[in-house]
């Protein structure tokens, strides 16, 4: 089977991750053009532990732009993750950029304490 250029590029950046992981948790971040989500998973028990989404009823109902939704569903993953202790985890960006709504992401993540 031959995979797409899409798929390849996923799995490399994700065998690059795993293999600097140190059993820490992977936080996977999926964005399009109108909605950012993001979870938190234990890729040893293949397990969602925290996930966080723009199309959540709370958040939709807010009504604001595509970068603030960002900063939005970034604050509120962190807290869910403090409620479970979780502090260090490792960045899968996925296919997406490091740039825009996806590094808004990131930053506000860091200052609301985790680690990555």
């Amino acid at each position: 089977m031959k995979l797409s250029t899409i798929q390849r590029k996923k799995f490399r950046i994700r065998k690059k991750l795993k293999s600097v992981a140190n059993n820490r948790y992977r936080l996977s971040v999926s964005r399009s053009t109108k909605n950012i989500s993001a979870q938190i998973i234990d890729d040893n028990k293949n397990i969602t532990l925290v996930s966080a989404s723009s199309v959540d009823k709370d958040i939709k109902s807010q009504k604001k732009s595509k970068m603030e939704l960002s900063t939005i569903v970034a604050e509120t993953l962190a807290r869910k993750a403090n409620e479970k202790k979780i502090k260090k985890v490792y960045f899968d960006r996925g296919i997406f950029k490091y740039h825009g709504r996806v590094k808004i992401f990131a930053e506000t993540l860091r200052k609301n304490g985790m680690e990555f």
